[in-house]
């Protein structure tokens, strides 16, 4: 506690109210995804391995849970070292179906009771995804642009499953989900037509989402992406394509981290995007050199990312997910990382004296303006985080681990 209130008024000196900032900061839910945790394998087949759709989770660490109840278990050692709000992001690829051979395209809410129960009581939301991969109609990684109709049909009876899927999880928690729609169609090579597949998935999509659904229980939102695994060359849902579709029809638009080229800045976008889109739906990330998933850090870009959002008062139209899975460490300290670092850059961005920068940029005085922000840079935010930890009840950095560490020894080593 005295070491923050040193914090405290370092950052008073500056015009910061750090107390607001924690107040702010516990009122942020950031969407977890459930994928972290067992390399995206899925429920629908025990022992299933991910497959196509231009994705690939690497390493084999020890531990992977082998059904929901280990999963559930693992999410919850996870939740409990994640300080503030938290919400659940769900693929349908993780329907339990206890036997039955329902497939994707009748999928019904009751595959995902025990979700819905285990989130019920731990308070939490639900988001929920369709599952366009792993799965034999789109082993040629083309789902909802099929020139197959019977085959882009299935896809199409899929996501009109998963958007009621969605709308009853919001009624049953009493909590919006927000429905991602993501496919890996394209081509590995240079394709001859590029437009044909693109009215195709315009068509698709006009028909996924033609069933007028309770806006108060669930939304919609389309993802876009730059290339995947057997999509080198072309992507049929582009950021271009699906910029214009959420707009064209007010759609949430979701900007994932690894979807775009390297150079490319996603903070950038956010303001733009949300001059014309409902909301934007955020799915944080690390690309190192391509869309490779990485577990997210307190880099630069996050922090971008975040200072956009905080500095113009939008984190009512921002819902914050997290799409990373790496089977090259311990997945629930992955999860634990990740969270953490995307709840550090809000943190940090809370901190800033934003009017202040905005008031010597709108007077043109550059110098000051990149002097306060290199001085922001020294300030002792790790303080203000340990105390944010404390009052969610939270272990603060470098003893989580052990407590993780304790549940790898006993719990993971043995599965």
């Amino acid at each position: 506690m005295k070491s923050y209130e040193i914090a405290k008024s370092l950052y008073s000196d500056l015009g910061v109210d750090t107390e607001a900032a924690l107040d702010a900061l516990a009122t942020i839910p950031i969407s977890v995804q459930c994928w972290q945790g067992d390399d995206v394998a899925g429920l629908e087949r025990v022992g299933a391995k991910l497959e196509g759709g231009g994705l690939a989770a690497t390493g084999n660490y020890l531990g992977k849970p082998r059904n929901g109840d280990e999963l559930r278990a693992d999410l919850d050692v996870a939740v409990e070292h994640i300080p503030g709000p938290v919400r659940l992001n769900l693929h349908a690829c993780y329907a339990e179906k206890n036997g039955s051979d329902v497939d994707r395209d009748a999928y019904t809410v009751d595959l995902y009771d025990r979700w819905i129960d285990w989130a019920s009581v731990r308070k939490i939301g639900l988001d929920f995804n369709p599952s366009y991969f792993s799965h034999p109609l789109a082993a040629d990684g083309l789902t909802l642009t099929h020139p197959e109709e019977s085959i882009r049909r299935f896809w199409i009876n899929h996501g009109k499953a998963c958007r009621k899927i969605g709308e009853e999880m919001g009624r049953r928690l009493g909590s919006r989900s927000t429905v991602n729609v993501w496919i890996p169609d394209g081509s590995k090579d240079t394709p001859a037509d590029r437009l044909t597949p693109r009215e195709r998935l315009s068509a698709s999509l006009d028909e996924v989402f033609s069933e007028t659904l309770d806006s108060n229980l669930v939304e919609d939102a389309v993802e876009c992406k730059l290339f995947g695994i057997g999509s080198e060359s072309y992507v049929v849902g582009s950021h271009e394509f699906y910029y214009g579709y959420a707009i064209k029809n007010q759609k949430v638009l979701c900007l994932d981290s690894g979807h775009f080229h390297p150079t490319e800045t996603l903070a950038d976008k956010i303001s733009s995007t949300l001059m014309y889109v409902p909301a934007v739906l955020l799915h944080l990330s690390r690309g190192v050199r391509w869309d490779s998933d990485h577990v997210v850090i307190l880099e630069d870009p996050t922090k971008a990312v975040a200072e956009e959002i905080i500095r113009y008062g939008l984190t009512d139209r921002i819902r914050f997910g997290l799409d990373f899975f790496d089977a090259s460490i311990n997945r629930i300290a992955a999860w634990v990382i990740g969270t953490r670092a995307a709840k550090q850059a809000l943190l940090l961005a809370l901190l800033q004296p934003n009017e202040e920068l905005c008031r010597l940029e709108a007077t043109r005085d550059f110098t000051a303006r990149l002097a306060l922000q290199e001085r922001m840079k020294t300030l002792p935010f790790g303080l203000v985080w340990e105390e944010f930890c404390n009052r969610q009840s939270t272990l603060t950095e470098g003893r989580w681990l052990t407590e993780v560490r304790a549940y790898e020894r006993d719990v993971l080593a043995a599965r």
